[in-house]
């Protein structure tokens, strides 16, 4: 493996998850930091006693403002680049080979996570919703994005560096693809399994879809000047 990746995992009350998939990315040889966003479990615990590199925020900040502290703590190592996934069990470690093959390829670019090809066992209202979300976020990133809703995700280290984020919560995935794309970086895709069980959405139907949608607005407005 020549690329020099961490993956980068948000959590919030997952300690039923978290210390199985610190364990499963970590024996790809992959350094792992959690960034513990105000969970009152054993998320930080299982974490840590897993190896990873725990940040803890001592209450809730967001998703946003969380993988936001990720990358912050990322540009301070000598990592080439990052990988993020959420902490709930839905994203097979064992995808992390895809990601990286492709990486090897292209490093100074975003590859996201597909889910839309074998979306077997996706919620119906689910995939239409992501589906259609993505047809919009790919006109305003000019450029065919197949899955954008997706947390699985590689983030080279020059967009990184070059982004100005702002977003608290769920629109960040919306904002690294639109911001990436606005500074001339490809956005890739590798298919990938997503694994759906029992667990309840942590997205706040009416407050984070507003949000999305007011971001979306902003920056379709944007795009027009």
């Amino acid at each position: 493996m020549t690329v020099n990746v961490c993956v980068i995992i948000p959590v919030h009350n997952e300690e039923a998850t978290i210390g199985r998939l610190v364990t499963a990315v970590k024996a790809l040889g992959l350094d792992v930091v959690v960034v513990n966003d105000g969970s009152t479990d054993g998320s930080q615990k299982e974490a840590s006693s897993r190896g990873a590199v725990v940040l803890t925020n001592t209450s809730k900040k967001g998703k946003g403002l969380s993988l936001q502290e990720g990358f912050a703590h990322a540009l301070r190592q000598t990592y080439s680049g990052v990988i993020t996934m959420d902490g709930d069990g839905q994203h097979d470690p064992a995808d992390l080979k895809q990601f990286l093959n492709m990486v090897e390829s292209y490093p100074d670019s975003v590859v996201t996570g597909n889910r839309m090809k074998g979306h077997e066992g996706m919620p119906l209202v689910r995939f239409w919703t992501n589906w259609s979300m993505s047809v919009i976020i790919s006109w305003l990133c000019r450029q065919r994005v197949p899955d954008t809703q997706c947390g699985y995700r590689y983030i080279g280290r020059p967009v990184l560096e070059r982004m100005h984020l702002t977003s608290r919560d769920f629109e960040i995935e919306t904002e690294v693809l639109i911001q990436a794309a606005r500074l001339g970086y490809r956005i890739h895709s590798v298919p990938i399994k997503t694994i759906y069980s029992d667990e309840k959405s942590k997205i706040n139907p009416l407050k984070d879809t507003w949000r999305f949608f007011a971001y979306l607005i902003r920056e379709g407005l944007r795009s027009r000047r």
